[in-house]
């Protein structure tokens, strides 16, 4: 049975198998991305948490995903190309994954159990839907995608300092 995040493994964009126990002891904030999505300027903001607090222990997890509105149609390696181009990402973009129905990533499955979003719903309403996890893997916090990244912050910061 798993019980944390790091019981999971994940596919780099370059499709080799990351164990998410790398990222332990980190908090972490794991967002479902789109290149061609009406949020995807979050990207900017992310960016910018990333650059301002990966030295404190911070790691951003992208995960590009095409199931709303088909807004992430290209290859890993153009979504890849276009983040770090428009927008500069250097956090970790991982392999194209669906974050809903049968063909769902198990991380997510994971995700959206243990912080189900309002009303109690687990599925993923739409493209940057955010997670924010302890360093322990197991507490977890859902931002809705109109959640804007440097809103973000003060929880983020909340976990680095305990």
């Amino acid at each position: 049975m798993v019980q944390t995040i790091f019981d999971h493994n994940c596919r780099t964009k370059n499709n080799e198998i990351l164990p998410m126990g790398h990222f332990r002891e980190k908090v972490l904030l794991i967002v479902n991305t789109a290149s061609k999505c009406g949020f995807t300027p979050q990207f900017k903001g992310l960016e910018t948490l990333y650059k301002n607090l990966n030295s404190r222990g911070l790691e951003i997890l992208g995960f590009p995903c095409n199931q709303f509105g088909k807004q992430d149609p290209g290859s890993i390696e153009n979504i890849s190309q276009f983040c770090e181009v428009n927008y500069g990402v250097t956090f970790t973009i991982f392999n194209k994954i669906e974050v809903n129905g049968s063909d769902a990533d198990p991380l997510f499955e994971y995700l959206k159990t243990s912080a189900p979003g309002i009303f109690g719903t687990t599925a993923i309403k739409w493209n940057f839907t955010k997670f924010l996890i302890d360093q322990t893997g197991s507490n977890i916090k859902r931002f809705a995608p109109i959640t804007a990244p440097q809103s973000i912050e003060k929880h983020i910061l909340a976990l680095l300092e305990d």
